[in-house]
């Protein structure tokens, strides 16, 4: 299994392409093998792991894609790491494995966002299906992130009264209501939100709304 153990080089190139990167971490070293090898044929780039501190030693976890864990393991549990990438900003798609029908530890990964909950043995379709959907997700969650961050970055070019007056019309507010409640003409408030619209980029209210929705609620 040496040859399916993390590198750290191959991961990085993994990262830095952007390939989606299914990892999978067991301590069962013929179920690795078995999923790796699945994985493989399927077209998807993988990796494996036998704990989740070996993975956690790698950069593997920073790359876009998917993780399939088995529940119970030696030292950190795969329910461990999920809660500890969601504490560290890393929402990264999970497929949970086990061998034990567990309704209360179900419940908790699938509220903590976990795609799927199989029990082992488990058929290679019903897995692979599961790994279409962990990989769609994560691709949705880096692209909203991404147009999160391109968002702030705009942001940091508004002056606070452009910031004022389009968080308003964000949440729906018409111009002449903008005036009243800043104590500003309409055509002040037009010009703040023409300037404002340019610098982030948008180009009508619809856009604003959406793109506004995936900021941090403290900034909305």
């Amino acid at each position: 299994m040496t040859h399916r153990a993390a590198q750290p080089a191959s991961m990085s190139v993994a990262s830095a392409s952007g390939v989606p990167l299914v990892i999978v971490v067991d301590d069962d070293a013929a179920i690795r093998e078995a999923i790796t090898d699945l994985v493989q044929s399927a077209g998807y780039e993988t990796t494996a792991f036998g704990s989740t501190a070996d993975l956690l030693v790698s950069n593997a976890v920073d790359a876009p894609g998917c993780l399939i864990l088995d529940v119970r393991m030696p030292g950190a549990s795969g329910l461990d790491l999920q809660r500890q990438l969601m504490r560290n900003g890393n929402p990264k798609p999970v497929i949970f494995l086990t061998g034990f029908g567990d309704i209360p530890m179900t419940v908790e990964a699938m509220k903590a966002g976990a795609v799927d909950f199989l029990t082992k043995p488990v058929r290679d379709q019903t897995l692979l299906d599961a790994i279409a959907v962990a990989l769609t997700r994560d691709a949705e969650q880096r692209a909203a992130g991404a147009e999160r961050q391109r968002m702030l970055d705009h942001l940091e070019a508004l002056t606070p009264r452009e910031l004022e007056v389009l968080r308003e019309v964000a949440r729906g507010r018409l111009n002449k209501q903008v005036a009243f409640d800043l104590s500003i003409s309409e055509v002040t408030v037009k010009l703040h939100r023409s300037n404002a619209m340019r610098k982030m980029d948008l180009h009508s209210v619809s856009e604003l709304v959406r793109a506004w929705q995936l900021l941090p609620q403290e900034l909305q």
